[in-house]
Order: C-alpha cells, then structure tokens, then sequence
C-alpha cells in the first residue's frame, strides 16, 4: 500500500499510518521517501481519547516529526514522541497488563467485574481490562499480542491462553455480541 502512495501522491505528501504493531521503519522502506514517513497511532476510541502517539522512523526527518506534532495539536490531541519499536508506548505497557488482568481472573482471584471496578476506581482507568479488551477486540489483541512477542520473544506479550481460547470460540467482544461481556447488537 506504501508502494502505491509513494507513487500516487505528490512529492510533498508525508504518508503516515495508523497501526499500532507494523514497523514505521519497514512501511518506509517500501517508499522513495522514508524521510516523510511517520506514525500517528490515536488511542481508540479516538473521538474520546485525547492522545497520539508519534512515531518516528529510522529516516523520519525532524521537519516530518514537526509537522506531525502541528497537525496534533491542529486536531486538538496530545502527543507523545516514541521510537519505531513494535507496539511503541501504549502496546508495550498495556499488552502485559491485560495478560495480567487475564491470570488473575483464570486463578479465582476476582471476577471480571470486580478487576475492571478495582483498575477504574483505584487506578482512574476510564475502563477496566476487561471492557477495554471487548471494546478493542480480542482478536485484534491477540494479533497484537502475537506480533510483539515474534519480534520481541518476551513471554510478557505471549497472549493469555484465555484470550486465544476465547478467539478460537469467536467471542471477539463487541463487535460479535459477546466477549467477556455480552451486548445488544
């Protein structure tokens, strides 16, 4: 796809994507301009996240990057600026705590309810792991999960056997009706 933008759009066109997982560096190199590449990754729901993540390229220019922080605050986000690193801040953090959220509730510990109450109220999470992992979905975590781990061989980002199982069920969360919790379609 990087392919045919590079040839589709003008010279001056910085290309950027939205992914959370696939290497900016690698998107780059399939362009004649990997300078005017970056990455722009808004948290989702992005109508009520008030964040994205920047992500800079290997040969991503520093005139690139400005523009990138302009056009952010241009659209009423905050930003932050990270490395090509695969999952960049938000994945990298957020993937091992919801393979944590999954150990606790297959142990007993607590049930689902009650870990997404204890992460929204003690921790000030807009919603708990649970309900974040239905509204993203699980097999769209997965995948994430899986790509970080290949790349990284952290077992921190092997997805929890709860959440392929639940793939494999096709309990994807909202978008199916049903995850962890159930919803009206």
């Amino acid at each position: 796809m990087f392919e045919e933008l590079d040839e589709k759009a003008p010279n001056h066109t910085i290309l950027a994507s939205n992914t959370s997982t696939l290497p900016i560096t690698a998107l780059a190199s399939a362009t004649s301009r990997p300078e005017e590449v970056i990455g722009l990754h808004f948290s989702n729901p992005v109508p009520v996240m008030n964040i994205v993540e920047i992500v800079v390229g290997l040969k991503t220019s520093e005139e690139t990057l400005n523009i990138a922080k302009k056009f952010a605050k241009r659209i009423g986000k905050e930003f932050v600026v990270c490395k090509d690193s695969l999952g960049f801040i938000s994945n990298r953090m957020w993937i091992p705590m919801l393979n944590i959220a999954c150990k606790v509730l297959s142990e007993g510990v607590a049930t689902k309810e009650d870990i997404d109450k204890a992460m929204r109220f003690m921790y000030n999470w807009p919603m708990g792991p649970f309900e974040l992992l239905d509204l993203f979905g699980i097999g769209t975590v997965v995948m994430i999960c899986e790509a970080i781990y290949k790349e990284l061989n952290d077992p921190a980002y092997a997805p929890h056997p709860l959440l392929k199982q639940m793939v494999r069920a096709g309990l994807l969360g909202r978008k199916t009706g049903k995850g962890f919790y159930e919803y009206k379609k």
